[in-house]
């Protein structure tokens, strides 16, 4: 096994308080008094199961400092057999990668001093300059404001990291850098490949020595094995009639091999708790075992857009542009997040220290529907639970 494939060891997760299971149909979670509070988000979770927009979910709340609320309902497999979903379930986390792997591993070079935020990316990638993209910086990339187009064309196909790297290399912006918002799978494709290059490490290698193991997530990485099929959440068919299973969604990741910027991460709610909770910690000053300062942090999860520009992003987080749907009507203005294709979000409120994540696979098993009215609800109903006020736009 390569050094930078997660091993995704198992571990006993049930310490504590247990989480029990019904099968009634969906797949509920039997909650304790406290946790009756939640009763309406889980109720919107299994309403969307049964309308067919997910199979099953994984969803958990936190707050000061510990989990008060989870749920499993549905299935983690429909085809080609009938799974039920668990606590444990791996799940692709598509574009969470950019936030929580990448941007993390790119502001902990700015913290070393080995990378500048306002520098061209064309001082450590001197190709990148190609096509106009001379005066594209780090910050442009991390915030969406390069000006880059949404993703790379698969017309005619290609496969391989060296002929993504070249596309992104040559790529032409369609709006000046710095004028406006689009979010860029090519910004985060970058931004690994400028991880690499001054590392010497492939992201996979990086992130798990530097982010996951310090982090205690091991059950999280890129290129998950076959001895761990079974537990993870299958995505849907690609375009051979493959079902993807602890293979890459995203096409661009799939094709550079598993390993990119902007997609390929597999985790575990246990890990997404781990993460925002000492993200969470370290933003309050409290212990932490996140591997950033915490001024560092505050950059990350503050507006960083270029001045004037109504999409606010912090580097690599969302605040509030159009795809800002998950933080609901009850979490604060300061609260950031992100999501993935596949189905997964997590929104974290350092106002009133809490977070709220959901993992589904909600593309299985033949390309899903959209989950983003249900974020918007579940988190709305999480904060209606935790006694916070409507936010008045």
């Amino acid at each position: 096994m390569s050094a930078g494939f997660s091993p995704f060891p198992r571990r006993a997760f049930l310490q504590g308080a247990s989480l029990l299971l019904v099968q009634a149909g969906v797949s509920g979670c039997q909650t304790s008094r406290a946790d009756k509070r939640f009763a309406k988000a889980d109720g919107l979770i299994q309403q969307a199961i049964l309308n067919g927009e997910c199979p099953g979910a994984v969803w958990g709340v936190g707050q000061h400092g510990r989990l008060v609320h989870r749920g499993v309902f549905g299935a983690r497999s429909l085809v080609p057999e009938r799974e039920a979903m668990t606590w444990d379930t791996v799940f692709d986390m598509a574009s969470l990668t950019k936030p929580m792997i990448t941007a993390l591993a790119v502001m902990q070079l700015v913290e070393k001093g080995l990378v500048d935020l306002d520098a061209p990316v064309a001082r450590y990638l001197p190709q990148f300059a190609a096509g106009g993209k001379e005066k594209i910086t780090v910050r442009l990339l991390l915030t969406h404001y390069s000006g880059l187009q949404p993703d790379l064309s698969f017309t005619p196909d290609w496969w391989g990291r060296d002929e993504a790297a070249s596309r992104i290399m040559h790529a032409v912006p369609t709006q000046p850098p710095g004028s406006s918002f689009i979010y860029s799978d090519l910004n985060f494709i970058a931004l690994g490949l400028l991880v690499e290059k001054m590392t010497g490490q492939r992201l996979d290698a990086y992130a798990r020595e530097h982010i996951l193991l310090p982090l205690g997530m091991t059950q999280s990485g890129f290129l998950p094995p076959d001895a761990e099929q079974a537990r993870i959440a299958p995505t849907q068919y690609d375009e051979h009639g493959h079902m993807l299973r602890g293979v890459v969604h995203d096409p661009t990741a799939r094709r550079m091999g598993g390993v990119a910027g902007n997609a390929g991460l597999f985790s575990i709610a246990e890990d997404v708790v781990r993460y925002a909770q000492a993200l969470l910690d370290r933003q309050a000053g409290r212990p932490s075992l996140f591997p950033l300062e915490r001024a560092t942090l505050l950059r990350m999860i503050t507006p960083q857009q270029p001045a004037g520009q109504k999409s606010l992003r912090g580097l690599g987080w969302d605040i509030a542009s159009p795809y800002a749907t998950p933080r609901g009507e009850r979490l604060s203005s300061h609260s950031f997040g992100h999501t993935g294709f596949t189905g997964t979000s997590l929104w974290i409120d350092p106002d009133n220290d809490c977070y709220v994540f959901i993992l589904t696979n909600r593309v299985h098993p033949s390309g899903g529907h959209s989950v983003v009215h249900l974020r918007h609800a579940v988190a709305t109903a999480a904060g209606e639970a935790l006694g916070l006020p409507l936010i008045v736009p």
